[in-house]
């Protein structure tokens, strides 16, 4: 894909966000929409993946480790083709399979059920592991909030990976400053949040754009690279990317919009896809 073709994959990823929250009436767009491009980056350009075959056992896998943001996995999967987009206006109603956190025993596409902060890491560490002691040449990569990092958790996970040179691992941190309490600065600071990756044996790509999809290019590249130890890119986003009156606003951590909210939203990011084509 192309600049132009990320950029379009991206705003249609966001659209699915927003619906699929509005039609649950509850749901986490704030996080979903700022990782947006990430996971357009991952699922379009990166992954070894192939939604025909979801358990072929050479792909790539993903965790979402901040697993309330499942609606931005779940549109992402839906764009990818794992399983058709009308779907996501299911997202958590009673009898769906697309609940309000990953589950890998019955959504297509997700490999690891996820949802309590500071646990995906340390499976996808795990995965990461595995492949080495298999001798197989499959990549593991996890996204987290920058919130979640004031779970011990991760760090307890993010030690083992150093001490055991898992470079078959990235770490993407989506660097929005806020939480549902308000700026992370402010509820427990996490920074400098490079630094602390660095003091575990990580190389730390930091400072990455995430919604440049030319620097995030440079950035998994550079990750692909590294030999000898895990990687950490810190990916620093807008809370809410894509819908004015969500960005940078933590309120919109997990609430959903209301009828004029969602359509106001909507009605922007169709006058970007305009734009885009």
């Amino acid at each position: 894909m192309n600049q132009s073709e990320l950029k379009m994959t991206a705003n249609e990823i966001r659209k699915g966000i927003l619906t699929a929250v509005h039609s649950a009436k509850s749901g986490h767009p704030g996080g979903s929409l700022s990782s947006a491009d990430i996971f357009t980056y991952l699922y379009f350009v990166e992954l070894n993946i192939d939604p025909k075959n979801p358990d072929k056992p050479d792909r790539d896998r993903f965790v979402l480790s901040k697993g309330h943001v499942a609606p931005g996995l779940y549109a992402t999967l839906a764009q990818r083709g794992y399983f058709p987009r009308e779907d996501l206006t299911t997202l958590r109603h009673v009898g769906s399979y697309l609940q309000g956190h990953p589950d890998m025993k019955h959504i297509p596409g997700v490999d690891m059920s996820s949802g309590s902060l500071g646990q995906g890491i340390s499976a996808a560490v795990g995965m990461a592991l595995s492949a080495k002691l298999s001798q197989e040449d499959y990549r593991v990569y996890t996204l987290l909030g920058d919130g979640e990092l004031q779970e011990g958790q991760v760090w307890e996970a993010a030690m083992f990976a150093g001490a055991r040179g898992l470079d078959n691992l990235v770490v993407i941190v989506d660097n929005n400053g806020l939480q549902i309490d308000g700026n992370i600065a402010d509820v427990c600071s996490p920074y400098p949040i490079g630094k602390k990756f660095e003091a575990f044996n990580f190389h730390v790509i930091d400072n990455v754009d995430a919604h440049d999809f030319t620097a995030l290019d440079a950035a998994f590249k550079e990750a692909r690279q590294t030999k000898g130890c895990p990687c950490a890119i810190i990916a620093k986003s807008v809370k809410g990317k894509g819908v004015s009156f969500m960005e940078n606003q933590a309120g919109w951590h997990g609430t959903a919009p209301d009828d004029e909210q969602f359509k106001t939203a909507m009605e922007e990011l169709e006058r970007l896809g305009a734009l885009l084509c």
